[in-house]
């Protein structure tokens, strides 16, 4: 013991000192004490529970899930865990989904088509050594062949590649990322399995690494933004990352080169689309990650205080939180429209027609700013039909109003134009128009295009150059009474004089009836 402190003093590390990771003591919570109401947990997450418990299995709810329960809020997902494999548990499921390389979980789907449900199963996972996990050079998709038959791979900086190693419980929680979403839920029995003193950070509103933090962000770098995300989502009730947590995420951010794109851009939409974008980004700005994350954030970083993104922000946070459905088209679409309508109008200068300029200046920004990523082929499509319906919206009048209103991406494209009208960057009363357009029957329809034409007609009228008296009076005025001299009076060129018809000599035409007649 006296060697052991006086080695700690001088720096020493004792040969025979074991370094076995820590798993956590096991702690039993019961209802009594963590209080989670079980009227705020989905049915078909404790039906996922149970089949398993029937079959034999261990089975809890677990993760982000059990720490919205703990603090009264009703989650979006739920997660279950359990030391059932992915095979064992498709078969116990009628409508069961393997999926993943890196993690294989199983999907289990309630329902169909919009109103379909997803409860998400996971086996519980061993605590391996990562310097001791096989080693490829490349990446996921460059070593695709060499991770095929593996289990456990890095590659050269450390992070994990393969991770599908079935272990115990208390090895699951310590491999999860922070102490508050290592917890389990058995809704039957209604107790809280916590190895990591989850509750209590829940408690004293703390976001705490479970382990080294810098090793942890190595391991996987996608928990730079996870960190963010949590504390953006959880600062409302007063939570803070705690600082041992906190402070090697800069010095770590380099590591997010080696992700994929299109793990990045996934990372990104969840970050703007879970009800706080304009936290998470204010959360980037003060823990110093406000640029080097992912291209495309720095743009929606750096233009967040412009009204436009900003209304789009607020409005993707309102509807999260309404539990409307939100879209990542229209979202990039508003963060995009700055590059797009600069582009388009510098063509149109140059003197493009209006739809090629505008179609040149979408692919310009496709190219800059989506780069190569999973689903751009739909994600395109969607933002170039908002940007192309804008100037369409100018055309009120004929059939155009009617068969717009008809099109799949109207009411995004009529979103899009709503949020520029109330920034100021289209008249308020052309959005007002189409809100009464699509709400109105077909009679108030044609009024409103009538109006519409109307206007029309009184702003063409009106940019005509206005006509002096005398140019008037000289219109109004019959052109034989204002002769010669009233012509050159007014500037005009002289009337020209009348032709003289000659005369036919008399007879002529008897005589020429009469010559027709013998010929016949």
């Amino acid at each position: 013991m006296i060697k052991t402190i006086i080695d700690k003093l001088l720096g020493k590390e004792p040969a025979t000192r074991s370094r076995k990771p820590r798993f956590g003591k096991r702690e039993e919570v019961p209802a009594s004490v963590h209080g989670i109401d079980p009227q705020l947990v989905d049915p078909r997450a404790v039906d996922v529970v149970r089949t398993l418990k029937d079959a034999g299995f261990e089975a809890y709810i677990v993760g982000g899930a059990v720490r919205d329960l703990l603090l009264g809020l009703r989650p979006k997902d739920f997660d279950v865990a359990t030391n059932a494999t992915p095979e064992q548990v498709k078969n116990l499921f009628r409508r069961a989904f393997i999926i993943g390389k890196r993690f294989r979980i199983v999907h289990v789907v309630y329902g169909r088509g919009r109103e379909h449900e997803v409860i998400e199963v996971s086996t519980f996972r061993a605590f391996l050594d990562n310097s001791l996990a096989e080693q490829v050079s490349g990446n996921e998709r460059t070593s695709k062949l060499a991770l095929a038959h593996m289990k456990h791979a890095v590659d050269a900086s450390g992070r994990v590649l393969r991770d599908n190693v079935w272990g115990p419980q208390d090895q699951d929680a310590t491999r999860r990322d922070f102490t508050v979403n290592a917890m389990y839920y058995d809704p039957e029995s209604e107790v809280v399995v916590d190895f990591h003193k989850g509750i209590q950070d829940a408690q004293k509103r703390v976001l705490r690494m479970i382990g080294d933090a810098a090793t942890r962000y190595r391991e996987d770098p996608v928990r730079i933004i996870r960190a963010v995300r949590f504390v953006a989502k959880l600062s409302p009730l007063g939570f803070k990352l705690e600082s041992k947590t906190a402070k090697p995420l800069v010095e770590s951010e380099h590591l997010l080169k080696e992700v994929p794109q299109s793990r990045l851009f996934d990372e990104m939409l969840k970050l703007l689309q879970t009800g706080h974008a304009l936290a998470s980004i204010e959360q980037l700005k003060k823990l110093g990650l406000a640029k080097g994350i992912y291209p495309l954030l720095d743009v929606v970083v750096e233009r967040a205080d412009h009204p436009f993104v900003q209304a789009v922000l607020a409005d993707t946070d309102r509807r999260v939180g309404e539990g409307k459905p939100v879209a990542p088209s229209f979202m990039l679409a508003c963060v995009l429209w700055q590059d797009v309508k600069t582009g388009w109008d510098q063509r149109l200068k140059k003197g493009f027609h209006a739809f090629p300029a505008l179609s040149e200046a979408i692919d310009e920004v496709f190219d800059q700013r989506i780069g190569d990523v999973s689903g751009r082929g739909k994600l395109a499509a969607d933002m170039r039909e908002i940007w192309v319906m804008q100037p369409r919206f100018d055309k009120r009048t004929g059939s155009s109003p009617f068969g717009m209103v008809l099109q799949a991406r109207f009411r995004a494209g009529f979103d899009f134009l709503r949020l520029r009208a109330d920034v100021g960057e289209v008249d308020e009363a052309l959005a007002q128009w189409w809100q009464d357009f699509q709400a109105s029957d077909d009679a108030h329809r044609e009024d409103l295009v009538a109006q519409a034409r109307e206007e029309q007609r009184q702003k063409q009228k009106a940019a005509q150059p206005r006509k002096t008296v005398r140019q008037a009076e000289s219109e109004d005025a019959p052109q034989d009474a204002i002769g010669h001299e009233g012509a050159q009076a007014l500037g005009d060129a002289p009337a020209k004089k009348k032709r003289r018809r000659r005369r036919k000599p008399a007879g002529s035409g008897a005589a020429a009836a009469a010559g027709a007649a013998e010929a016949e």
